[in-house]
């Protein structure tokens, strides 16, 4: 009865962060002191325990059968059938040997389950520390239920959503939610209801941290119920995606079975009914038909072709976690990114400081404290600039973080814009653990929400003391009765403040002001009364989380690509507006806000979301509508993200990218791709990957089609004609698992075509086989068949037996491969040529391994038993050589006349004008 309970007993839906703390207390009938402990089982049992239902996984066992869902291996099983019902039980289980491959080789390549909800369980806090009879306790975070009274501490993970009864400079840091980089102040004020998640300063959401202060809260929603909850059940709840690729090879495969049993069926027909042919020795012929015509080894050559894309990408930072994401990235037409640790640095810098006289811009980003000061374009020395010297020295005194570094990086610990005012004073020259100690801290007011400032006492060895005041500049703009000039202090200029306040704001950089106030020698307490009267405006300091420099060229390079970068966070509209400046993308003014895009209805949304490249102040609901609505808008989409807001999305997406170093597990999980060094420039590497591993698939599929319509026309003409088969169906498998695998896998190593990244995503619908390839595979399957039954055909008139005129027919069919991969590497330019002949160790390799393994099937006893092969003499060997020479040579003539062709249709093209002048 319990278990029932949990599932259908919910807290109603409130807008928590728009009421009283009275109301909430009364609608969950809370008590400041905590609930008792036999309340707290007696809730526990009624709406169950704070935890996430578990995911739904697939089985190995379903995992490994579902290999065989495919048409085309459906056929391949029929045709196992047949052979076994005949009695033919070589050809039955050579049959099911092939079939049993393939499946082995996809279910090793699915790699991992689904692991996305697992990995947000994980994210809530494993203890909470609550009030219980009075009493403050440590409980397992899982036995929090609603009502519950819970103290929260720097340093402590959320355990549940909490509605907050009182905060002493309360920061949490909600990237995971909401993507902003910076701590957010909380108060217990109500908000407004339709306030945006990132505004709801009077809740704590399960799953953030706690960077400074204090804070009593109550419990108002657990488990599946709290934002993480919820965005579990999106995940759940989003279909997953196919690729374009699979979508084609799906359509092929369709057309290609439809087509084999038709024409299969036609043969068995004429056969039996027109030529009175034995219908045992039909089906056999018909089977052979299957064999010839199904492309045995494409589903091991995508798998290959894509598990070598994932070896390059890795060796570029770029992990894939599923297969099929490698040839995706190749077709991605939108990349939708976070902005902050993915387009952004993810640490503050500090940008522009504010005097009574003039801007001073600072150059250098991050935490790295490399960089100078400029005024106007010029240098500044700032030894020459006192008041500049003040502001970033007591920037770095009125401060409680540090700064280390690790591993060549520049760590900050403690609040990332504090970190930033060291990194500056640092620029300046000064020493943050030197100016501590020689100018040493009496007493501090610490930041609180409520008077949005930070006050510390301070000395220096000379005896002299001051008041530093850092805060919200509107407020200290309201407690300082003057400004520091460089000529002596003046009555404050409130309208000049105000003024350099909106500009630095509009450049999407967050302001703070410093001021001071010398006191008294022996002062030894600070007071809020200290701050009435005296305090003296220093200026203004513009702080901003930069762009990455290799963002900046990734994006670059992927417009030249034809690729829409679209920046969507829950950050502020000033500050995403600010970051695509930078970036230049392509459409950087416009900027819709979360409010904007619910206000908007689907339809319109896709429209928007077409034109719109910055968004900001979103939630996860409105990330995941995005997605879908680029891709209603025939787009192939990348999202890029870090935080659990990011998961649904990502997951949605037809690429998710995670990040590694800064991203969370559900981020990780919820995606097919992981930049293991959070470069968002990686991604632009990755997506020519991905064009190159489609290129590659295309000649693979080019060169495996022509062998097997070579195959299946040899076994037609026989029906038709009343001839023997040249090739058994034994003999057929031993090509296409062997010859024909070795020789496609060479293809897969091709390096990436110099134009790769100056061409547009290739369209969503492109069909795989364009007029051109189908030219070319009929064209090549031709001169297959042809040399093919030729050397049968000749080798019997000349006194071979059947068996010795089939070998010399599989050995030339190997032979034409052999030329014809040379020939398809490059299916417009020559090559002849040694560097296009000889330049890929792969395709020498494959060759190598191709004639080996078919020196063993022609003179190795053992064969003999198996595909009643017989030796080639020397004579019949150089036929079968020259035989796959004259198809190269042939080939080249081709690609030949459809080059002059083409150059011919250039000139005339730009003729054309000429003429009409």
């Amino acid at each position: 009865m319990g278990k029932s309970k949990q599932k259908v007993e919910k807290i109603a839906k409130i807008d928590w962060h728009a009421s009283s703390t009275e109301e909430v207390l009364k609608q969950l009938d809370g008590n400041p002191d905590g609930l008792s402990e036999q309340e707290s089982v007696s809730r526990l049992q009624k709406y169950g325990a704070n935890s996430l239902p578990p995911p739904k996984t697939r089985g190995p066992l379903l995992r490994f059968f579902s290999q065989f869902h495919n048409l085309l291996i459906y056929v391949l099983i029929g045709a196992a059938v047949v052979t076994a019902l005949l009695d033919h039980w070589i050809d039955t289980y050579v049959i099911i040997a092939v079939v049993f491959v393939n499946s082995i080789i996809g279910f090793v390549q699915e790699g991992k389950a689904e692991k996305s909800l697992e990995a947000i369980r994980h994210m809530l806090a494993p203890r909470a520390t609550a009030l219980r009879d009075g009493n403050r306790i440590g409980v397992p975070a899982e036995e929090l239920v609603p009502g519950d009274i819970v103290i929260l501490e720097p340093g402590d993970k959320v355990p549940a959503d909490l509605r907050l009864l009182s905060a002493k400079g309360l920061q949490i840091q909600e990237a995971v939610l909401t993507g902003e980089s910076v701590a957010v102040e909380k108060t217990t004020k109500p908000v407004e209801a339709n306030a945006d998640l990132g505004d709801r300063f009077s809740m704590a959401y399960s799953g953030t941290m706690v960077a400074a202060g204090h804070g009593k809260a109550i419990v108002v929603a657990t488990g599946a119920d709290t934002e993480i909850g919820r965005i579990s059940g999106m995940i759940s709840s989003i279909e997953e995606l196919t690729t374009p690729l699979l979508k084609q090879i799906a359509i092929f495969s369709r057309w290609l079975t439809l087509a084999i049993i038709l024409i299969a069926a036609s043969v068995f027909a004429f056969g039996f009914y027109i030529q009175g042919t034995d219908p045992s020795e039909m089906f056999m012929t018909v089977v052979g038909l299957a064999v010839a015509a199904i492309p045995e080894g494409l589903p091991a050559i995508l798998t290959v072709t894509l598990a070598i894309g994932v070896q390059r990408m890795a060796s570029r930072n770029a992990i894939i976690r599923r297969l099929p994401a490698v040839e995706t990235l190749g077709a991605v037409s939108i990349i939708c990114s976070d902005k902050t640790g993915t387009l952004t640095r993810n640490e503050m810098t500090v940008k522009s400081i504010v005097t009574s006289s003039k801007l001073f811009e600072i150059s250098g980003v991050g935490y790295e404290p490399s960089g100078d000061f400029f005024s106007g374009g010029e240098h500044v020395a700032i030894d020459k600039r006192p008041i500049l010297q003040q502001v970033v020295k007591f920037g770095a005194l009125c401060n409680d973080s540090s700064l280390r570094q690790k591993d060549d990086q520049w760590i900050a610990d403690g609040d990332p814009m504090e970190g930033a005012l060291l990194t500056v004073a640092m620029k300046a020259g000064f020493d943050p653990a030197d100016l501590h100690r020689n100018n040493a801290r009496g007493d501090v007011i610490p930041f609180d929400a409520q008077h949005r400032f930070m006050a510390t006492l301070n000395h220096d060895h000379e005896n002299h003391q001051y008041i530093i005041v850092k805060g919200a500049p509107e407020r200290l703009i309201e407690l300082c009765t003057l400004q520091r000039q460089k000529d002596g202090d003046t009555a404050i200029n409130s309208g000049y403040w105000s003024g350099w306040i909106d500009e630095v704001a509009s450049l999407g950089q967050r302001v703070l002001a410093i001021a001071y106030k010398p006191v008294e020698e022996g002062k030894t307490e600070l007071n809020f009364s200290d701050l009435d009267d005296g305090l003296i405006l220093l200026g203004l300091i513009g702080l901003i989380d930069p762009p990455r420099e290799e963002a900046i060229q990734a994006v670059k390079e992927c417009r030249a690509a034809g690729i829409r970068v679209k920046m969507i966070t829950g950050d502020h509209a000033a500050t995403a507006r600010a970051i695509a400046a930078q970036l230049h993308l392509e459409n950087h003014d416009e900027v819709m806000t979360g409010q904007d895009l619910s206000s908007i209805d689907d339809d319109a949304l896709i429209e928007v979301a077409a034109r719109v490249d910055v968004f900001a102040r979103t939630s996860p609901e409105h990330k995941l509508r995005l997605v879908t609505a680029m891709q209603a808008g025939g787009n192939v989409i990348a999202m890029t993200g870090d935080g659990v807001n990011d998961a649904p999305a990502l997951k949605r997406a037809d690429v998710g990218i995670a990040m590694g170093r800064t991203g969370t597990e559900a981020a990780k999980e919820a995606s097919e791709m992981v930049l293991a060094d959070d470069n968002f420039a990686s991604i632009a590497r990755a997506v020519r990957e991905g064009r190159t591993v489609y290129d590659n698939l295309k000649k693979a599929i080019i060169f495996l089609l022509p062998v097997n319509g070579g195959e299946s026309m040899s076994i037609i003409v026989a029906v038709l004609t009343g001839l023997t088969l040249p090739i058994t169906p034994l003999q057929v498998l031993w090509v296409n698992m062997v010859s024909s695998v070795a020789l496609a896998m060479a293809l897969a190593f091709e390096p990436s075509e110099p134009s790769v990244m100056q061409r547009p995503p290739r369209p969503k619908d492109e069909a795989m086989l364009s007029g051109f390839l189908l030219w070319r595979i009929t064209f090549v399957s031709l001169l297959f068949f042809s040399g093919i039954y030729g050397i049968f055909l000749w080798s019997q008139l000349h006194g071979s037996t059947l068996e010795e005129a089939r070998t010399y027919a599989v050995n030339t069919l190997v032979m034409l491969e052999v030329f014809y991969l040379l020939n398809v590497r490059y299916l417009s330019s020559s090559s002849l040529s040694f560097k296009h002949l000889f330049s890929s160790k792969a395709v020498l390799i494959a060759i190598f391994v191709v004639i080996t393994l078919q020196a063993i099937f022609t003179y190795a006893p053992f064969m003999e038993h198996f595909f009643d092969t017989r030796p080639v003499d020397f004579i019949h060997g150089m036929e079968i050589v020259g035989i796959g020479l004259l198809l190269f040579i042939i080939l080249e003539l081709e690609k030949l006349i459809r080059r002059l062709f083409s150059n011919r249709r250039a000139k005339d093209l730009k003729a054309q004008p000429k003429a009409k002048r």
